[in-house]
């Protein structure tokens, strides 16, 4: 890994080196936090968990060919080398920092209140068509899971698209220090984590802290169809690109780069749409269902001519868009169509699953559970979510858990 010397960690940790002073100048080739994935000539990192502490694990990691740990405490007299730090939760963001800014790729960051991983994918999809693209693989978007990805990174990658979580205030400034983005793409803001951030200008609030570690260089990308993203006129004196899916009647009308029309559903088998991007226009097979999968592509084709890719290039990575695991995944039997969209839920998605559900041939039933950390509000918002389902035109609902009574 660049640069990534026993030297340089210690440095870059304020840490406190223990071993011979010949490994000083030895490579890491990976970061390990898990004591059974250990490799040869790996970084051991050893969080306290409430069960276990990775610590006890140290000897054994060794013996497994790791080539040093990080540790919060001296471990006395030992045959490996090791770097004490003060917390290495820390550490590990701190080494994630460094080592990014070795590499000198372009980052994409995607934050959000719904649709973060699908956007994710979406740009992911669009990029690797001109670049070896590094992506987040699943949710690992908070303050441990952003260090993973980025030590996933390699020399040979040219591009990298991270996923950005938060649920507190001052998280997307941790997240933004690592990550230091060059572009920025927000897909909207929902009413997810309002136990901690209150109100959507709480979302907003919390989710924009990023702009402070914008690159002076770099680029916003935001869903010209928010209310609340639609208000910001330019950050850090860059002027906002906007994609809507509904150019008509979206807030930030007048300052749209990108849109959507002619859309046609194709059921579950997703939609056909037009997207113009400036002088180009694509008529391109959306592959998931959903109005929201149009929006995701739209901004994946905003990041794509951003980063300088042909229409031909961004029409091929959209149409070779892919479900996750827990989100619009897709199962058929001989009878019936499944829909897993169970990864995670605030009224946004789960209103957004519903009108997934109707593209559906057949009788249509939903099977809906709680709505978590929504706060103050959690018993009306279910109680919202309650009535756009009795609204929608479904045959059958099935609500599972002591929140979901509400609905």
């Amino acid at each position: 890994m660049k640069n990534l010397t026993l030297e340089n960690i210690a440095r870059v940790c304020h840490g406190v080196y223990h071993g011979e002073e010949k490994c000083l100048g030895m490579e890491i080739e990976s970061v390990v936090t898990d004591s059974r994935k250990a490799e040869k000539g790996c970084l051991f990192v050893p969080f306290v968990g409430e069960r276990a502490d990775a610590h006890d694990y140290i000897g054994q990691v060794m013996q497994m060919g790791a080539l040093a740990s990080l540790s919060e405490r001296e471990l006395g007299e030992t045959s490996f080398p090791y770097i004490t730090v003060e917390s290495t939760r820390k550490a590990v963001r701190d080494l994630a920092a460094f080592y990014l800014d070795q590499l000198q790729i372009p980052v994409v960051g995607i934050t959000g209140s719904v649709g973060k991983t699908s956007t994710k994918e979406a740009v992911a999809s669009v990029l690797k068509e001109k670049y070896r693209t590094l992506k987040t693989l699943g949710n690992f978007n908070n303050d441990l899971g952003v260090p993973l990805t980025i030590f996933r990174l390699r020399q040979e990658d040219e591009i990298a698209v991270i996923e950005m979580g938060i649920n507190h205030f001052g998280e997307m400034k941790v997240l933004g220090s690592i990550v230091r983005p060059h572009t920025m793409v927000i897909t909207n803001i929902g009413t997810a984590h309002l136990e901690f951030l209150g109100d959507r200008d709480g979302v907003f609030r919390a989710k924009t802290e990023v702009f402070e570690y914008l690159r002076p260089d770099g680029h916003v990308v935001l869903n010209g169809d928010d209310d609340k993203l639609a208000r910001v006129q330019e950050v850090n004196g860059i002027i906002p690109v906007f994609f809507s899916v509904d150019p008509s009647g979206c807030p930030a009308s007048g300052r749209i780069a990108c849109y959507a029309d002619e859309v046609t559903s194709l059921g579950l088998e997703g939609s056909m749409a037009t997207l113009h991007l400036g002088e180009i226009s694509l008529r391109v097979k959306v592959p998931l269902p959903g109005r929201h999968m149009i929006a995701n592509a739209l901004a994946g084709a905003a990041v794509g001519q951003i980063y300088g890719l042909s229409g031909e290039e961004i029409h091929r990575g959209i149409e070779s868009m892919e479900s996750l695991k827990g989100r619009l995944c897709m199962e058929k039997t001989d009878r019936f169509v499944v829909i897993d969209d169970a990864y995670n839920a605030n009224p946004a998605s789960m209103k957004g699953a519903v009108d997934t559900l109707k593209y559906g041939a057949g009788r249509r039933l939903a099977i809906l559970g709680d709505m978590g950390e929504l706060g103050r509000e959690e018993i009306a918002l279910h109680r919202e979510v309650g009535r756009y389902v009795g609204e929608s035109g479904l045959e059958a609902a099935v609500f599972v858990g002591a929140l979901s009574r509400h609905m």
